[in-house]
């Protein structure tokens, strides 16, 4: 009789504590904060400690590596989903490696005709002009970024923002270059990733008005914001290749903040906005950079950053003259 009834009570137990996992509680304390460790296979309590379940099953894959190489080499999955490629990388790729599952080296008749497979592969790739047609804008997409050094996640955003416009027959009457491009500029602002169209113009195979035109098409007819570009964006890549210090950049951080605030930003290039301020505040740290460098890197002329750092002297309290006391 003791027997049965102590395991009618663990029973009872364990099926309370099951009812408590079902309803994400703690049995102890009844909390909803339950922690699943991924490296013990556990239910942990947050608030009491109590391991809930131990017997949680493991899903990830039952060989374990230790770097990036060895992960690849194991993994039996292809790449992920991309919008980078026309086809979303889904089709099978023949390797270009003349070479068969064992790694020898294939016949000279078997070479040929993996060559004519490739060819084929390459050609029915594309099903038509229009599958082409996007194959070359995002390709296009892809040349730019790797120019302009912006990372994946804007490469992903441009190209679905060109799908977009493909979809809603946006691209009618207008070049592939030139909505490819507008696309790109369209992801770094909204990714926050300071490029200017200045420097977007310079790797792109269309002018600047083309491109200003086309982006502030799309970006109203898809409805997409665009706030204003904040020149402070741009001051640690400036103040990087100038060389400049943090206090520097600090300090022209200070300078836009006070002028920001005044109003003084609103109508104005945002990147030389941040070069006159860099060169104020170069100047205040008594690490002094001359107009035409700093107008070389922001890619903009000498007189917008007189103009400009003029204007912010004014507006923060200090005086030419006082200012050229700090060379």
């Amino acid at each position: 009789m003791g027997g049965n009834q102590n395991t009618t009570e663990r029973e009872e137990a364990e099926s309370t504590e099951n009812d408590s996992v079902v309803n994400n509680q703690c049995p102890e304390c009844h909390s909803t904060a339950l922690v699943r460790s991924t490296d013990r296979g556990e239910l942990v309590c947050d608030d009491c400690g109590l391991v809930v379940d131990d017997n949680v099953v493991d899903h990830g894959p039952e060989w374990r590596a230790f770097d990036h190489s060895e992960r690849q080499s194991k993994s039996r999955v292809g790449a992920p989903v991309t919008q980078t490629m026309h086809d979303k990388g889904l089709t099978t790729t023949i390797d270009w490696k003349n070479q068969d599952s064992a790694g020898h080296l294939l016949s000279s008749e078997k070479r040929n005709q993996m060559h004519r497979l490739r060819k084929w592969q390459e050609r029915i790739r594309t099903k038509d002009a229009g599958e082409r047609n996007l194959q070359f804008a995002l390709s296009e997409i892809d040349r730019m970024a790797s120019a302009l050094g912006v990372p994946r996640s804007v490469r992903e955003v441009a190209a679905v923002i060109y799908r977009r416009a493909l979809d809603t027959d946006l691209i009618r009457g207008r070049s592939i270059e030139g909505v490819a491009t507008s696309a790109l500029y369209i992801a770094c602002r909204q990714e926050g990733i300071p490029r200017s169209l200045e420097e977007v113009s310079s790797v792109a195979r269309v002018d600047r008005r083309e491109i200003g035109r086309t982006y502030r098409y799309i970006a109203h007819e898809l409805g997409l914001p665009m706030s204003p570009v904040d020149p402070k964006q741009y001051l640690p890549r400036f103040c990087s290749e100038l060389e400049l210090s943090e206090d520097v950049q600090q300090r022209a951080t200070t300078i836009i903040e006070r002028t920001t605030a005044e109003g003084l930003h609103s109508g104005k290039s945002p990147t030389g906005f941040a070069a006159a301020a860099i060169y104020t505040a170069a100047l205040l740290c008594n690490e002094k950079r001359t107009q035409r460098d700093i107008a070389k890197v922001a890619q903009v002329t000498e007189v917008t950053i007189r103009n400009r750092y003029r204007e912010q002297l004014e507006v923060v309290g200090l005086d030419f003259d006082e200012l050229l006391s700090y060379r």
